[in-house]
């Protein structure tokens, strides 16, 4: 036991945790000279664990995130997952499932800003007709439209490697997280240009597409 708590004297820095139901994962990084991550397991209503205010975040506000305190929790040898060493290890996995969820949303928030933009410009005029009238315009929204269906297809294939198991799964899901991230806020970006002068839209897209996706 009171190895663990050494160990959690030498926290530097709670980088990710993740409420349910009965239990906290904390992925805790150590310190550097250790070079050891230990993932724990923790319950619910451990002693010396509470939980700060929810934080008010600049975006990801679909997800609320608050502080976990931890003041003189003491963790039972058999709550450790894994071996000692292991942790980092077990984390990495982690992210594989993390890297889908995080290119899904950003596909639905660029197939909601490509379709506000679409309507805009088939309903707008100027200089005598509506905007997808004009070559640029259709381009640009030809262009969205295979971006976005080639980040899909791409988050698709990693989720298919992830359930398979594949070897080369933890590969495709950060290629997939990558591409679909960009291609979500550039389509964002691209959506709000065609919309300059509309301030429903800007609010639309800076309050509750970009920010809460």
């Amino acid at each position: 036991m009171m190895h663990i708590i050494l160990l959690l004297l030498l926290l530097l820095l709670l980088l990710l945790h993740h409420r349910s139901e009965d239990t906290f994962i904390i992925r805790l990084m150590m310190h550097i000279l250790l070079l050891l991550l230990l993932l724990l397991l923790l319950l619910h209503r451990s002693e010396g664990i509470s939980y700060g205010s929810q934080l008010d975040k600049l975006g990801w506000n679909s997800q609320p995130t608050a502080p976990v305190i931890l003041e003189n929790c003491k963790v039972p040898k058999e709550n450790m997952l894994g071996m000692v060493g292991m942790g980092f290890k077990i984390a990495m996995q982690g992210l594989d499932g993390g890297r889908i969820n995080i290119g899904t949303t950003a596909l639905g928030g660029a197939a909601e800003c490509l379709e506000l933009a679409a309507d805009h410009i088939s309903s707008r005029k100027q200089f005598g007709r509506t905007l997808d009238q004009f070559q640029y315009l259709r381009f640009k929204i030809a262009d969205m439209a295979t971006e976005l269906t080639a980040a899909r297809l791409l988050v698709f294939q990693a989720a298919e490697m992830y359930d398979e198991k594949h070897p080369a799964r933890t590969m495709h899901c950060a290629m997939a997280k990558r591409f679909a991230t960009d291609v979500g806020f550039n389509i964002c970006n691209n959506s709000l240009q065609m919309y300059y002068i509309s301030i429903d839209f800007v609010l639309v897209v800076s309050e509750q597409i970009i920010q809460n996706y």
